[in-house]
């Protein structure tokens, strides 16, 4: 396995916490930062592509100066290795060992700030496959792989994209490297991983606010992955996770993208398949269907969802498909529906029986609370709406969960007729002063 398998991926997390979330970002900060400092040298982004997959090693001059002042850190913090470094060996230190001690302080020290989801035992068995695996097989680096990345989901879920945005990339870019060399099974089982964890930065991406071409950018690599493992059914959960990153604006194209996720040829697990019918039903509602055809759709969900096995313990990225979509969420989420929908009431009642029963992750529950302000400021409960909104806007204005930022928006601009009311004005006061900072 090649040296950079993981070192190489410090520089994509360094750049990702910077806010800098695809290549053609960075290059091009990095061209007004070398202007800045009338460095004459300027970046592809090729070349950016050969720094974050380890074939160039050490930048040269004028990079280095550009890089340093662009990240307010040496190089080696960001993965960069000297071509040939003195040894600063202790007595009776080996090489391997100072070469591999040098390599988990460098990872520590890119990771403390950016990646705290990945523990110091995680990152010993990461760092160890950068140096070929000397300690541990590539199974064992599969498996390590495949547990940071559900770390790094349950970590979304509790503290928001930011936090687990960096280490998914850095998975990611470990996972592309190791499957450039490994026998074709281990290939294979590292890409259908891959796959999952590009949907993940779809996501993470989309909830973080990221330019709207790294979300399709990492819908397509999880499909092209899907598609070279013969995973269609993964294939099929990215188009409805395509249809959940549409607009509101473009139901048509929702509709579309969640009719192929069960129509295609390939077959959906029971779970996913329900919240592909649900999906239909929310864009059946903004197009303007009769309230019965959404009804209907919404009927198809809930059978699909009779047909799953019990889940038999907690749902992670990494098990099956969908484990996490539970009668709950289909409940809440048809709220959402009827919502869309003009039903306000309908939608009121729903939330209010299935948001006050079960666990959500604090991501969820903040989304969710949003939707139901919104829709009883719809149903003309501008008070009681308001109260929703604060209760949602405390779950998600210190994480940034943004999906749940984006409805409380929405939720303040259906409130502005009711803008005097005390418990309305606080909303839209604390709503404003998070913007600000």
């Amino acid at each position: 396995m090649p040296e950079h398998a993981v070192a190489s991926w410090l520089l994509v997390a360094a750049r990702v916490e910077r806010g800098w979330h695809t290549q053609e970002d960075f290059a091009a900060a990095y061209d007004d930062k070398a202007r800045e400092l009338r460095e004459q040298a300027r970046i592809s982004v090729r070349q950016v592509r050969r720094w974050e997959s380890g074939e160039s090693t050490w930048p040269n001059r004028d990079a280095r100066i550009v890089l340093e002042a662009m990240f307010g850190c040496p190089l080696e913090d960001l993965g960069f290795r000297w071509p040939a470094r003195p040894t600063r060996r202790r007595p009776g230190e080996s090489e391997e060992k100072l070469e591999e001690c040098d390599v988990r302080r460098r990872t520590f020290l890119g990771l403390a700030g950016a990646a705290p989801v990945l523990d110091l035992d995680a990152l010993d068995h990461l760092t160890a496959a950068a140096h070929g695996a000397r300690r541990y097989g590539e199974r064992e680096l599969l498996g390590h792989l495949r547990t940071a990345l559900d770390d790094a989901a349950r970590a979304d879920g509790l503290a928001g994209p930011h936090e687990a945005l960096p280490p998914v990339l850095g998975i990611l870019t470990a996972i592309n490297s190791a499957a450039r060399t490994a026998a074709p099974d281990l290939r294979c089982e590292l890409l259908i991983l891959g796959a999952r964890g590009a949907e993940l930065a779809a996501w993470l991406h989309r909830d973080a606010g990221a330019p709207e071409r790294a979300v399709v950018y990492w819908h397509h690599q999880a499909k092209e992955w899907a598609t070279l493992t013969g995973d269609g059914a993964m294939h099929a959960y990215v188009l409805l996770r395509q249809a959940q990153a549409t607009g509101r604006t473009d139901p048509a194209r929702m509709l579309d993208l969640a009719r192929a996720a069960t129509t295609g040829p390939w077959t959906l697990p029971p779970r996913p398949r329900a919240e592909a019918f649900q999906q239909q039903a929310r864009a059946l509602a903004l197009i303007g269907a009769r309230v019965g055809e959404v009804a209907r759709t919404l009927e198809q969900a809930h059978n699909a969802l009779g047909q799953a096995a019990p889940v038999s313990g907690p749902a992670t990225c990494t098990g099956p498909l969908g484990d996490g979509y539970t009668d709950q969420r289909l409940m809440v989420q048809s709220a959402i529906c009827y919502r869309e929908a003009g039903q306000s009431e309908r939608a009121v009642s729903l939330f209010g029986q299935h948001l006050a029963t079960g666990v959500l992750a604090p991501r969820d529950r903040a989304f969710f609370t949003a939707q139901y302000s919104g829709a009883l400021a719809a149903a003309g409960e501008p008070d009681e709406a308001a109260l929703a909104a604060m209760e949602s806007l405390a779950l998600a204005a210190g994480a940034r969960f943004g999906q749940a930022l984006a409805e409380l928006r929405r939720t303040a601009d259906d409130l502005a007729p009711h803008a005097q009311r005390p418990a309305v004005r606080e909303f839209r006061q604390r709503l404003r002063e998070l913007a600000v900072a």
